[in-house]
């Protein structure tokens, strides 16, 4: 299975170099439409069927899913938005092949129980109109299989191109997912997302380079650090967590058992000494150290593996102290910066250690790198530019969580619930990450596994979910992981 994404751009090239290798767009095309097809069988009764198709090859899908529904015994028929007479190269050559029932676009006397819309593909730049964005204001989602994307959905963003966009329960896409259907809005959108086969070279596949990716344990499932029979305590890594003030704590106990519940070998808290009895009084396993002056926390970054600082930290004048010591400390620890850190780094005007890791939603995100979000086509180039920018990781929150690389490389999660908007959550994450730093696993990957396993552990629990359940769930999923990696290796 694949988890490489692709843009529209990198499409129209797999299919030039389709053609170029003899492969012929028609074909690629006729592969499309089978695809089509065949996950509407599998997935259907024979209903009444209306193929709506547009003018170009999006619409070429369609005529051929249509000439294979019928072949197979569907009532069938196509509403064309383009006559067929005005159609070209691979599409009409499609149209060509159809012999049944033929109507304008919205002008059918018969009632549809399942919609196919192939309208626009992934490549559309321009908003719905006339009767193509009345359709997609009336026709209910539950009846609609869409080809590539849902139409009215910009392939490359995930965003509507204006006011209406068609939404399906399923969407047979081609060659690799595409942006649209993995970033939010467009990801909900889209329904079951199915990547067909469709012909193209892998050769001109993998000369795109491809650097997005959906994340999955295949990505970093080898680098996983899993303990041996050699392995002991001191060699699982030491992760410090810094503590807010009296009454600020418990954000920073939930990071420290995410810390320790992924694998950390030794958690402590570095808490100011008026917070040291609200720590003890529920910690065990984790230990607990003083610090006060910028002079304390300079130290702990220095003995840590792996650092976290922000969960509920403080923002006045001296936590800006103590962590610009963090910063100016060397050598020091990687750190995941998270929560109050992040307001404090914002605007972000240095270069970061590349071991280091940001954690920020979108509002966070705007004081860190302001603009830049709203400058940028998408999440993802957004946190690319943002990784480039901070010279580290960059973990952007939301349903769509992006992790970007300075190098470009990017991964969009898809992994959790909603149950997973409840306080203390990003702190349980922040503690994941830095848990698999301090073990030695590289910090892209990291926060890439962090983010994956914190939205099953959601998944797993559902309603009633809060922060304290997370790091619980944790071994369960990580004994599963276990034995796929086990089944990988032999």
């Amino acid at each position: 299975m694949s988890f490489e994404i692709i843009t529209v751009a990198q499409m129209r090239a797999i299919d030039e170099a389709a053609a170029r290798a003899g492969i012929a767009t028609r074909t690629l095309m006729e592969n499309a439409g089978t695809a089509v097809a065949d996950a509407i069988v599998a997935r259907f009764t024979p209903r009444p069927t209306a193929v709506l198709c547009g003018p170009g090859n999006n619409g070429g899908d369609g005529w051929v899913a249509a000439r294979l529904l019928k072949q197979r015994g569907w009532p069938v028929w196509v509403e064309t938005l383009a006559p067929r007479a005005a159609l070209s190269g691979d599409a009409a050559d499609a149209a060509r092949t159809w012999d049944g029932e033929v109507r304008a676009l919205g002008e059918s006397n018969r009632e549809a129980d399942l919609f196919v819309d192939a309208l626009f593909g992934a490549g559309l730049s321009r908003p719905l109109e006339g009767v193509a964005a009345r359709l997609a204001q009336t026709l209910p989602r539950q009846r609609i299989v869409a080809v590539d994307v849902p139409s009215g959905i910009a392939g490359d963003s995930g965003k509507p191109l204006g006011e209406f966009s068609f939404s399906a329960a399923l969407t047979v896409t081609f060659v690799c997912k595409k942006p649209a259907h993995v970033l939010a809005p467009g990801r909900a959108h889209c329904g079951e997302v199915i990547v067909a086969d469709i012909g193209a070279p892998e050769a001109a596949v993998a000369a795109q380079a491809i650097q997005l990716w959906e994340n999955a344990p295949a990505l970093w499932r080898a680098q996983f650090p899993w303990p041996d029979a050699e392995t002991h305590k001191h060699r699982r890594g030491h992760v410090y967590v810094v503590s807010g003030p009296a009454t600020r704590t418990g954000a920073a106990r939930l990071a420290a058992r995410g810390a320790l519940r992924i694998g950390a070998g030794l958690v402590s808290v570095a808490a100011p000494p008026e917070a040291i009895a609200e720590h003890a009084a529920q910690l065990n396993a984790i230990m607990l150290s003083a610090a006060f002056a910028p002079a304390d926390y300079a130290r702990v970054a220095r003995l840590a593996q792996a650092l976290v600082i922000g969960p509920a930290f403080g923002i006045e004048g001296h936590r800006r102290a103590a962590l610009e010591a963090v910063l100016a400390a060397a050598p020091r620890a990687p750190v995941v910066f998270d929560a109050d850190a992040l307001t404090l780094l914002g605007p972000l005007q240095v270069k970061l250690d590349p071991r280091d890791v940001l954690t920020p939603h979108v509002g966070e995100f705007k004081r860190l790198f302001p603009g830049l979000l709203e400058a940028s086509a998408s999440r993802v180039e957004a946190a690319r530019a943002a990784a480039a920018k901070a010279g580290c990781a960059v973990l952007l929150k939301g349903v769509d969580t992006v992790i970007a690389a300075p190098d470009g490389r990017a991964i969009v999660n898809t992994t959790g619930t909603p149950h997973l908007a409840t306080a203390g959550s990003g702190d349980v994450l922040a503690g994941f990450i830095a848990g698999l730093i301090g073990q030695g696993m590289a910090s892209f990957e990291a926060a890439a596994a962090s983010a994956w396993l914190h939205g099953k552990a959601g998944e797993s629990f559902g309603p009633g979910l809060i922060a304290e359940d997370l790091p619980e769930i944790l071994p369960r999923l990580l004994s599963g992981l276990a034995i796929e990696t086990e089944a990988n290796r032999t």
